[in-house]
């Protein structure tokens, strides 16, 4: 029997967040809803959305990794790469921009076309087929009337359904947490403790770029009255003595055109930082260890000479002892809550 037109009113989401934490923003079009949130966790692991009905979002963002990809970069659902590894969807509902190298991402709603219709390279290749894929999608249709008011199935509503999941998955459970915000002394062992005091060091510069309790700079919400600096170029590459990339990858400049933005990506979270690996944008770099060690070195290979290098990135002295404490007080950041 379908819904009638007395459904139930969609019921407000309560956002699982501590006491003292900002509640993230949220489109006035699309509030969030218990309703659309469980319609949008469907969706996000069900094949049919692709075209080939091989892959769903949790393809490519699996809960195991901190909804990430163990794959240096993801494939497509038709086999293609994509350029760049997969992030972690870990509190992206506090982004204030979106995917690795965009400044014009203004919400998840934005962002999540990009995978769904995106056609070079093919993601999951809705672009051309989507009355097809529609139509697979009619057993939710009670659970849309629900969520959107009787509204039917269709891609604006897919996309809102989609969103609301992801920003519903907020991870505020790590030992760091409980020793930083829940005054539990305990919950820190002292390598990380020291491991943290270097994080925040003018020695490091670690917080920078991973500032905030969402350690990004890359972030939005009713605390942070300032627009902070989200895409730095690290020095990983510079492949003409100009500061260009590798693989033709340049990063924002893709996006703004602009040569002085080459090289520059997006600062992403540290929480759950331990599970998802490989890191940065191009997966290229496997463990937490070598991370430090770029960083220490001032960038990698030829990088380290990148004239459009972030100033924060100039290398730094550090001893094996240092380096442990500051992986553990990285690993600290990571949520078992969060992927269980």
């Amino acid at each position: 029997m379908g819904v009638g037109a007395c459904s139930p009113k969609p019921t407000p989401y309560e956002w699982q967040i501590p006491p003292g934490f900002p509640a993230p923003n949220v489109p006035e079009d699309n509030p969030m809803t218990v309703e659309k949130v469980t319609l949008g966790e469907k969706l996000f692991n069900d094949v049919r959305l692709s075209v080939n009905e091989q892959q769903s979002c949790a393809s490519c963002h699996l809960k195991s990794f901190a909804f990430s990809d163990p794959k240096k970069v993801s494939i497509g659902t038709t086999g293609e790469a994509l350029a760049r590894n997969s992030m972690a969807l870990v509190n992206v509902a506090y982004n204030g921009s979106f995917t690795w190298a965009h400044n014009g991402l203004g919400s998840l709603e934005k962002q999540i076309l990009i995978p769904l219709f995106n056609e070079e390279p093919i993601e999951m290749g809705v672009s051309g087929f989507e009355t097809e894929i529609l139509a697979r999608l009619e057993e939710y249709e009670d659970e849309f009337a629900l969520a959107f008011d009787n509204a039917e199935v269709d891609f604006d509503n897919i996309v809102k359904a989609l969103a609301s999941y992801v920003r519903s998955l907020t991870s505020f459970n790590s030992d760091f947490d409980r020793y930083a915000y829940f005054n539990d002394d305990s919950a820190l062992s002292e390598s990380a403790i020291r491991g943290m005091d270097l994080f925040f060091s003018e020695k490091l510069e670690c917080f920078h770029c991973h500032g905030g309790f969402n350690f990004t700079q890359s972030s939005k919400h009713a605390f942070q009255k300032l627009d902070l600096v989200s895409f730095h170029n690290t020095g990983l590459y510079n492949e003409d003595e100009k500061g260009s990339y590798a693989n033709g990858d340049q990063g924002l400049a893709d996006i703004t055109f602009n040569d002085a933005h080459r090289g520059k990506f997006r600062a992403p979270t540290l929480r759950n930082i331990e599970l998802s690996a490989p890191y940065m944008h191009d997966g290229s770099v496997a463990t937490l260890s070598e991370v430090i060690d770029i960083y220490a070195a001032g960038g990698r290979g030829d990088g380290i000479n990148n004239p459009l290098k972030s100033p924060f990135v100039q290398g730094f002295d550090i001893t094996e002892e240092e380096k442990q404490d500051l992986i553990n007080f990285l690993t600290s950041l990571t949520d078992e809550s969060f992927v269980e």
